[in-house]
């Protein structure tokens, strides 16, 4: 692989692990903003803002620990005959569907920066009695879907790479400067 290449998919490795490890501690927020609604529906009025929040903040730790799931291979696979593929076969097959990942990826980027550009431009409120502003919220979903896209980008270096027999190490936190 060029040396270009190699440092793409650490660069890319290096940034999404750092959004994903920083995008754990959206549980933390989550639990936090859920437990005072628990508290303010049990002593005091309940709250209209929580439940949406909390809502908010979940898609914020999905979509941002994506990438980061993506590149430590937490991800969900059907396994019928992949295990039983050589490595070369399985990378062939993984870029494969990393294309077509690509493909979805720039679709729904262009579809959400769309929609952040409307939110922005109308001050696009929810619909709920709290009514916050939804750019927010749109804005950290291209962001996520972004970083997604650059993964999926170094996965299918990474799987041409395997495919070519010449594969790439795996990332670790303790690596140098790309």
């Amino acid at each position: 692989m060029p040396p270009i290449a190699r440092a793409y998919v650490r660069r890319i490795d290096r940034i999404n692990r750092a959004v994903g490890r920083v995008a754990m501690w959206g549980i933390v927020a989550m639990i936090a903003v859920l437990f005072w609604s628990a508290v303010s529906k049990t002593v005091f009025l309940p709250s209209l803002w929580t439940l949406e929040a909390a809502q908010f903040l979940m898609v914020a730790y999905f979509l941002l620990g994506g990438p980061y799931s993506m590149q430590t291979g937490d991800h969900v696979r059907m396994d019928l005959l992949y295990s039983r593929w050589s490595p070369r076969t399985r990378a062939i097959v993984d870029s494969v569907t990393c294309l077509a990942l690509i493909f979805y990826l720039t679709f729904l980027l262009l579809g959400g920066l769309s929609s952040t550009q409307y939110a922005i431009a109308f001050g696009e409120r929810s619909y709920s009695a709290w009514r916050p502003y939804m750019w927010p919220i749109k804005t950290v979903m291209c962001v996520a879907i972004l970083l997604m896209l650059l993964q999926a980008i170094a996965q299918l270096i990474r799987d041409i790479a395997a495919a070519r027999g010449e594969p790439l190490p795996p990332f670790t936190p303790t690596e140098g400067p790309a």
